[in-house]
């Protein structure tokens, strides 16, 4: 196994984490910088869930990272476009602007980091049956 492939599992694996358990601990302690006004239970809940749910996906998917390269390829796109679109709304709504520190830069870092992991050739997406 190659080291790219191991940094790419424990990458996976530390997303997968700060996914299922980072982001609630951080809305929760850090609301400023992780929820967005009016604060509402039922938003924030859902946020929780899909990011859970997701994190678990990317901890398996960190087992075998060339079998689930739709996958994270999902991860990286999905967080690019959340976190643009959140700092367009940041950077027009002065209330959100302390999410310029938070949820956003760290969806930024999560694209950008699997992005600078993932395999650059062909083969390596190829899957051996």
């Amino acid at each position: 196994m190659k080291t790219k492939d191991i940094t790419l599992r424990w990458t996976l694996r530390v997303i997968g984490l700060l996914f299922l358990l980072g982001i609630p601990t951080f809305m929760y302690f850090w609301p400023e910088a992780w929820s967005w006004e009016p604060r509402q239970t039922e938003y924030e809940n859902m946020i929780i869930g899909i990011y859970a749910v997701l994190g678990i996906f990317i901890l398996l998917a960190s087992r075998n990272p060339l079998e689930n390269i739709s996958l994270i390829w999902f991860v990286i796109w999905s967080s690019l476009v959340h976190a643009t679109i959140m700092a367009i709304q940041a950077f027009f709504d002065p209330i959100e602007t302390p999410n310029l520190y938070g949820d956003i830069p760290a969806l930024f870092l999560v694209a950008i980091i699997l992005l600078l992991q993932m395999p650059i050739s062909k083969e390596r997406y190829s899957i051996r049956e």
